[in-house]
Parts: structure tokens; C-alpha cells; sequence
């Protein structure tokens, strides 16, 4: 039997689909198959970022409503074996979603991929609600480290403990090693330890990331940093110990302090 991985954040914006996306390849390069669930009933976004558009037939909603089986939903990934993705329905509601419909599309994919990574929509609102009671083996709470960020966090994890889901680890994504340096932006474990939660992984800004969807490529294929920070927190959810980079834990070179001067209102 495969684990379940509901992935989610408490706000839009930091990245959690397209990390989700490049989760599942990483996971399937060192040897694990994986099945990606695109759970945002209406506002589909693997199936372009995995760029299948122009194979999805059935979706989640047709799965859940007995239209077709499971395996007919299932797109498999160019040059990826091992993923596959079920895509949401672009133009139904979160409502029309029933839980326990989808709780059975989950057990099936359970028994069939090492991984199933649920991609759920940002925020607290029904059409997460309806996702947790398909009895998640790990959460995880994908998040910047802004102050924002953090307070919609810690509500994501209230509903989470409500539910009585696994507590959710953090992974945080965007990190400019430069000004955790010059102590302007918190560092990976700070959120975490703001939060009172386990930290899975760190992401830095890396701009391969958006150069990467603007040209159809995924993160997996390119040599950069963001890819080596993807592959270290796969590993992990695998049961490695593989140890944190820190990202910017180091000390900023002189020249460098005084090039990026502090900000001064005007």
C-alpha cells in the first residue's frame, strides 16, 4: 500500500502546486511511481504545469461520480514512467464533490502508486474541508516566510488538528538566502519553530523555477539549486536522513553588506 500526502497552504501564492509537480518527479527519479491528484475543483493547474492539457479526458469529478474508472482518468507523463496525474474538473464546484466519493478514488490510487500526492486548494475553505476526510498518512503545509503566510498557517494547521489529521510538517519555499543574512527575511526552521512544527525541506528563490514554466521544462531537468532542494525533501519523504542546508545561515561578505543597503522610507 502506497502513502497519502495531502499537500496544502493556508493562502495562494507560495508556490505549493508547482512544488507538488516537482515533488512527484523527483520522487519518480529515485525510483518511487506516483500519482498526482489535482484537487482544485474549477481552477485546475497540474495538467499545464505537467503540460498535458491536451490529454486529460476524465477527471476527478467523472472518477467520483462512477462515469468512468480509474484508470481511465489517469494521464501518464511523457518521459516520466512512473507519474501519472488525475486532473480536476475545470468547471464543476467543490460542492459537487461528496468525500466519501472521494475517499474511494484515494484507497484505489492507494493500492496502486508508492505516492499519492494530493494537490489541494489554498485556503481553509469547503472544498479543502471535503479533502480531509480521506484519512491522509502526512500532511504537509507548503509556505513563504512572511508574516501573512505564517498567521494563514497556523489557521490551516487549527483545521487540520480539528479533522485530527497527522500534523502537518513545513516546507518553505522562496528563501532569499541575502536578507535572512541581514536578518529582514526569517529563516526555514524560524517558521517552523514559530509554528511549533517539523520541517521538511527549504526551498530557495530560484528564477530557473519561472524560466522553467515559461519554457515548458520541468524543474527535474535543470541543474539549479531549486532542483537539488526538491530532490533532498522527495528523499526525505521517503525515510532518508538527509541533513537541511540552512539557507542563510552563513554571514554576508563585507562588500556584500554594503552593496545591499537597508530600506529607508521617504
Amino acid at each position: 500500500m502506497g502513502s497519502v500526502w495531502l499537500i496544502a497552504s493556508g493562502k495562494g501564492g507560495v508556490g505549493k502546486s508547482t512544488l507538488c509537480a516537482s515533488l512527484a518527479a523527483a520522487l519518480s527519479r529515485q525510483g518511487a511511481g506516483v500519482c498526482i491528484v489535482d484537487a482544485d475543483i474549477g481552477l485546475r493547474s497540474q495538467d499545464a504545469l505537467l503540460g498535458v492539457e491536451d490529454r486529460v479526458v476524465y477527471d476527478l469529478m467523472d472518477v467520483a461520480r462512477k462515469g468512468c474508472a480509474v484508470r481511465q482518468a489517469l494521464v501518464s507523463l511523457p518521459n516520466e514512467d512512473n507519474v501519472s496525474l488525475m486532473a480536476a474538473s475545470q468547471f464543476a464546484r467543490a460542492k459537487d464533490l461528496e468525500p466519501k466519493a472521494f475517499t474511494r478514488v484515494i484507497r484505489e490510487l492507494r493500492g496502486e502508486f508508492g505516492f499519492v500526492l494530493i494537490d489541494a486548494p489554498a485556503g481553509i475553505e469547503r472544498n479543502l474541508r471535503i479533502l480531509t476526510q480521506c484519512e491522509p498518512d502526512e500532511t504537509v503545509c507548503v509556505l513563504t516566510p512572511d508574516d501573512v503566510c505564517l498567521r494563514d498557517a497556523a489557521r490551516l494547521c487549527e483545521v487540520f488538528a480539528d479533522r485530527k489529521l497527522p500534523t502537518p510538517r513545513v516546507i518553505v519555499n522562496r528563501l532569499q538566502e541575502d536578507l535572512i543574512r541581514l536578518g529582514e527575511m526569517r529563516g526555514a526552521q524560524a517558521c517552523a519553530d514559530r509554528l511549533g512544527l517539523r520541517l521538511l525541506g527549504e526551498v530557495p528563490e530560484d528564477p530557473s523555477v519561472y524560466r522553467a514554466q515559461l519554457n515548458r521544462i520541468r524543474l527535474t531537468d535543470i541543474d539549479c539549486e531549486a532542483r537539488r532542494a526538491v530532490e533532498r525533501i522527495a528523499g526525505r519523504m521517503r525515510g532518508r536522513e538527509i541533513p537541511l542546508p540552512r539557507y542563510g545561515a552563513g554571514k554576508l561578505s563585507w562588500w556584500k553588506r554594503r552593496r545591499l543597503r537597508s530600506l529607508k522610507e521617504v
